[in-house]
C-alpha cells in the first residue's frame, strides 16, 4: 500500500460566470497538491455514481456527518470515483450533496496509483475504484479503511468499514 498520495492531474469542471449560456463551466486541472498538501483531508472512494450502495449508504452517510469530521480538525472531505466529471457533478446534484466535494478520476489514474483500481466486468463497470475511505494529512496517508476481500470482479461489494462513523471513531 502507498504511504503518500500519488501524483495526478484530476479533469474537472469548474463553474465560471464569464461563460455565456445554459453550461457555465470550463475544464479545471487540479492537481494533486491542490487537493492534499498543507491539509487534513478525507477521501471516500466508492465504485460508481447513481449506484445502490454508494447513492444510498456511502456517500450520503459523509454527507451526514460532514459537520462532525471538520469538528475533528478535518478540512475536508472529497468522494473519489472512476466518474468523469459530467457524472460526478450530476451525481451530487442529484442527490443534493452540498458539502462533500467531487472529485471526478475518470481515468482512473489516481485510483490506479493507490492501488484500489479493480475491474468491474462481471456487472458491466470495467474498471472501477475498490470502496475505501481514508484520512490523510499534507499529502501522507494516515489511515485508509479499505473494504475486506479487494479482487478483479468480485461477487460482492462490502460495506463494513469505509462509511463515515468508521471514520469519526478513528478521529475521537
Amino acid at each position: 500500500m502507498v504511504s503518500t498520495v500519488p501524483d495526478v492531474i484530476f479533469k474537472t469542471r469548474a463553474r465560471d460566470e464569464s461563460i455565456p449560456g445554459d453550461n457555465p463551466f470550463r475544464w479545471q486541472d487540479v492537481s494533486t497538491d491542490d487537493v492534499f498538501k498543507g491539509k487534513k483531508i478525507i477521501v471516500l472512494s466508492l465504485p460508481g455514481a447513481y449506484t445502490p450502495t454508494c447513492s444510498n449508504k456511502h456517500l450520503p452517510g459523509f454527507e451526514a456527518k460532514y459537520q462532525e469530521l471538520i469538528g475533528q480538525g478535518v478540512d475536508e472531505v472529497y468522494c473519489v470515483s472512476v466518474n468523469d466529471a459530467f457524472v460526478m457533478y450530476q451525481w451530487g446534484k442529484h442527490l443534493g450533496i452540498k458539502h462533500v466535494k467531487m472529485l471526478p478520476d475518470g481515468n482512473g489514474d489516481f485510483t490506479r496509483a493507490m492501488g484500489m483500481l479493480v475491474e468491474k466486468r462481471n456487472v458491466g463497470f470495467g474498471s472501477r475504484s475498490w470502496r475505501y475511505s481514508m484520512l490523510v494529512d499534507d499529502k501522507k496517508i494516515l489511515q485508509i479503511f479499505s473494504e475486506p476481500g479487494q479482487a478483479d470482479n468480485s461477487p460482492n461489494d462490502p460495506f463494513t468499514v469505509s462509511d463515515a462513523d468508521t471514520m469519526l471513531n478513528y478521529l475521537s
